[in-house]
């Protein structure tokens, strides 16, 4: 099992949330976070007085798969948030040892 973590522009969302529906990924945690890359955030004028904004507005998705289905999720993910735009985001990957679904005790791929 793999955990995917996808930072992404906000208003990508949603064309993300349904791709990933179309291709059978089942379920996901998102979080509203703030952050920057190589874009190193921007500066706005307010009221006259300018002022640096650091951290710009993503979301992170969590998304548990079968190893079988690494590949075709982290490209689903990819192609979906892509605006070919820099801040368009990172897709990371990690090893899962264990999932356990609480609510029946199933374990390993059945609980995801």
């Amino acid at each position: 099992m793999k955990l995917i973590i996808a930072i992404i522009k906000p208003f990508k969302l949603e064309e993300v949330k349904e791709a990933l529906a179309e291709i059978g990924v089942e379920g996901m945690t998102v979080t509203e976070v703030k952050g920057f890359g190589r874009q190193k955030g921007h500066t706005e004028i307010y009221r006259g007085s300018e002022y640096t904004v650091d951290f710009l507005p993503k979301v992170k998705l969590e998304v548990v798969v079968a190893d079988e289905l690494l590949t075709k999720t982290v490209e689903t993910i990819v192609k979906s948030a892509k605006t070919g735009k820099i801040g368009d985001g990172k897709v990371f990957v990690l090893n899962i040892e264990e999932a356990i679904r609480i609510r029946t005790d199933e374990r390993g791929d059945s609980a995801i």
